[in-house]
């Protein structure tokens, strides 16, 4: 199958082949015809599968004929990032067809939102907080929506937007179509799909699991170890795109420094920073500038980088779903991907729940020359134990806190259950001065 199969608009055509696309995904394959059609559609796939143009050709299709100025078509996104390449993508398939796209999203001005709603835009992709900013204050009409999309609505539900989505909800016209798409399934979309969609199609593509092209493997290790294992799996002989998550946007930022310090091309991408340092961070990270990129879930849907070699769990993620979606930023477009995580005594819980949904136990490894006896160093004044600076095995096991005071010793353990074998690591060093 091919895309001239749909029988597109010539002008958004153009727009396809401008973009290289020549076959459909399966997600692709089998939404399309149901959105053209104008059913509500409830769309399960991976991340990483073309879940955006799914959407996004058929809206062209619909929009190219009708009047223009007002708002037509609503995607709404949990990220701004997400938001952004929602955006981009829809910009570059109707580049032809005249019709007008924009983003809506907290942490930047909202004059220039409003001005450019005056003028007249088609289609809007919106995260949720800032749609209700401008519905509260009537600078946005959605009495002309046809089309209503809500995507990655599983990720919106756990970031807490129910209410704002419900909201959203209030102020659309009854009769339109409507569209969801997400990677996983929990109660709460069911839930609320059967409250918004009309008779739905329903489909899905895979499981709610990584797709088939990553490896994953566990590194276990203690606690105050993490950063020097980290600097270990950074410190191999491949050059590739590594995407490391933390839990907090604290431990992002101080660890993107941690690796920058140690000579690593290393950025952070987390919810303090700014608009421009975000998308700062995410271009450089996709133009090769930044070879590691340090990210808290809100980066899970927001990269869209083919060439992510690697993602590496800092952290492990508090649920299946958020493992999913991280794992989903590598082994995209059929490339290859793998998928580490790092483990302490206190993740079993959450990796046999991950080995559930993987319908597979996931190999445990060890570092070859790695001292896994290495005391922990003092805390730091903000409880942290982790020292990038201390890499055991590279320098002797003693350090000293910042009053010249030996640091507390931590018990001596070797990492549990795992196979000694050399694992296969990435480098991102600078280049020498």
């Amino acid at each position: 199958m091919e895309f001239n199969t749909f029988d597109f608009h010539p002008q958004i055509i153009k727009g396809i082949v401008a973009a290289g696309y020549v076959s459909p995904t399966p997600i692709q394959a089998q939404a399309i015809p149901s959105v053209l059609a104008g059913r509500d559609v409830m769309g399960l796939a991976q991340t990483g599968t073309g879940k955006t143009a799914a959407f996004a050709l058929p809206i062209l299709q619909r929009l190219i004929k009708g009047s223009r100025g007002g708002v037509r078509a609503l995607v709404v996104a949990p990220t701004r990032e997400l938001a952004e390449q929602i955006h981009q993508a829809v910009s570059d398939l109707g580049a032809e067809t005249g019709l007008r796209s924009m983003t809506i999203y907290g942490g930047v001005n909202i004059r220039p939102q409003i001005t450019a709603l005056k003028r007249g835009v088609d289609i809007v992709v919106a995260c949720p907080g800032r749609l209700i900013d401008h519905i509260g204050q009537g600078t946005i009409d959605l009495s002309k929506v046809e089309v209503l999309v809500l995507d990655e609505a599983d990720q919106m539900f756990d970031m807490g937007f129910l209410p704002a989505v419900r909201r959203i909800l209030q102020n659309l016209p009854k009769k339109r179509q409507t569209l969801m798409f997400s990677a996983t399934m929990p109660d709460v979309i069911r839930r609320l799909s059967s409250e918004v969609l009309h008779e739905p199609v329903t489909v899905q593509v895979g499981n709610a699991a990584p797709a088939e092209t990553v490896s994953h493997a566990l590194y276990p290790v203690a606690q105050h170890q993490k950063t020097a294992m980290l600097l270990e799996l950074l410190t191999g002989d491949r050059t590739e795109s590594v995407l490391v998550f933390t839990r907090t946007k604290h431990r992002a930022k101080r660890l993107g420094l941690q690796l920058d310090k140690a000579g690593l091309r290393a950025a952070s991408l987390q919810g303090n920073l700014s608009q421009s340092r975000r998308q700062e961070a995410l271009a450089g990270f996709r133009d090769g500038k930044y070879q590691v990129l340090v990210a808290t879930d809100i980066a899970a849907r927001g990269i869209d980088v083919s060439q992510v070699s690697h993602v590496i769990n800092y952290d492990i993620p508090d649920t299946t779903e958020a493992y999913v979606h991280r794992i989903g930023r590598t082994g995209r477009a059929s490339r290859k991907g793998d998928a580490y995580t790092l483990v302490t005594g206190e993740d079993n819980a959450m990796v046999r729940a991950i080995e559930k949904v993987l319908k597979a136990p996931i190999e445990r490894r060890t570092i070859e020359g790695f001292d896994y006896n290495a005391p922990a160093p003092a805390r730091t004044a903000d409880g942290d134990r982790e020292d990038a600076s201390r890499r055991p095995g590279r320098g002797g096991n003693s350090t000293k806190s910042a009053a010249g005071k030996p640091a507390a010793q931590a018990r001596r353990q070797r990492a549990p259950g795992a196979s000694r074998s050399r694992s296969t690591a990435v480098r991102g060093r600078k280049p020498a001065q």
